[in-house]
């Protein structure tokens, strides 16, 4: 179990896992889910953190065939400047390794923004944790579950 799975079991969210094998050579981890799941991208979610200048880090979800928009997500964050953050802080900060990290159950509560095309789906599907492993559930749940606000922020 990852932490993401104890905690949707946790609070009793419904869910479901699906696992699949993941290539060590793919280096794009959201569309090899997808691909594997035999999904559409964009039902896939990517979690991304971004560090916020002078002003911690913040996560990012949005679907796996898109890219964050840096102004938006700034604009939504309130912030002066919005950058990725760098993987070795990813690392430290979420307690998952880069391609499996989920934008739940990590170390520290990062304040959180789901890409509102989110919203057009009855479940969604993110990182559950590891490589090779997507957890799906509504985007109401993962919302509310992780107290996020839902804004377009992919380009």
């Amino acid at each position: 179990m990852t932490p993401a799975i104890n905690m949707v079991k946790q609070l009793a969210i419904a869910h479901t896992i699906h696992a699949y094998e993941h290539d060590a050579d793919n280096e794009s981890y959201g569309l090899e889910a997808a691909q594997k799941l035999q999904l559409a991208p964009a039902r896939v979610f990517k979690t991304l953190v971004v560090s916020l200048e002078g002003a911690g880090l913040a996560v990012a979800v949005v679907p796996v065939d898109k890219q964050l928009c840096m102004k938006s997500m700034t604009r939504v964050l309130g912030a002066k400047k919005v950058n990725m953050a760098a993987p070795d802080t990813v690392q430290r900060s979420t307690g998952y390794v880069l391609g499996g990290v989920s934008p739940m159950g990590q170390k520290k509560r990062l304040r959180t923004v789901i890409d509102s095309s989110a919203a057009a789906f009855a479940t969604i599907f993110v990182s559950a944790g590891r490589r090779g492993l997507e957890i799906e559930l509504s985007p109401d749940d993962l919302s509310r579950l992780l107290s996020a606000s839902m804004a377009t922020i992919q380009k």
